[in-house]
């Protein structure tokens, strides 16, 4: 059972976490603004840098760009907290009941990954050179993100053991 409760308390840990990154990005939308802004605009990568077609200027877009962000991360808060619920009901329950019940948290954790190695590290970083910025640069943020998101992936995926088992 310590395993279980172990499960539950990382998912549960992370779907505050996220929530209160996706909270924090509604309630004060104006603070990443910016940040996703300059990255999409590019205007702060090196000057001779030859990707600069790739920027994306329009404010509706760079706009649009920020609230699929936010759903992102709002939808992985809420599906981890959703299999954290889950998982506690199930918690002394068969081991197969058990996994089962990780399913949305489970689903919640790879779209944290796919959003922050995907969107910011891969999109930002490389395709609009978020990497050449000194001061709107996030990759090092978003493989903090990665790194937490793929050990708990990880860690949720190891085998059950029957409740007495454990």
């Amino acid at each position: 059972m310590p395993w279980r409760l172990s499960k539950i308390a990382v998912v549960a840990a992370i779907a505050l976490w996220l929530g209160l990154v996706a909270f924090g990005n509604i309630t004060d939308y104006g603070s990443n603004w910016p940040f996703v802004q300059h990255v999409l605009a590019m205007d702060t990568v090196f000057p001779d840098a030859r990707i600069r077609w790739r920027a994306i200027s329009a404010p509706w877009l760079q706009h649009a760009a920020y609230l699929a962000i936010i759903l992102a991360e709002s939808l992985a808060a809420i599906l981890c907290g959703i299999g954290a619920v889950r998982m506690w009901r199930a918690r002394r329950a068969s081991a197969a009941a058990f996994h089962h019940a990780k399913a949305p948290a489970v689903l919640g954790l790879t779209l944290g990954v796919l959003l922050w190695l995907g969107a910011f590290m891969a999109i930002g970083g490389e395709w609009f050179g978020m990497w050449m910025s000194a001061d709107w640069n996030a990759t090092a943020s978003a493989f903090r993100f990665v790194v937490v998101l793929m050990l708990a992936l990880l860690y949720l995926g190891q085998r059950e053991e029957a409740p007495d088992d454990d």
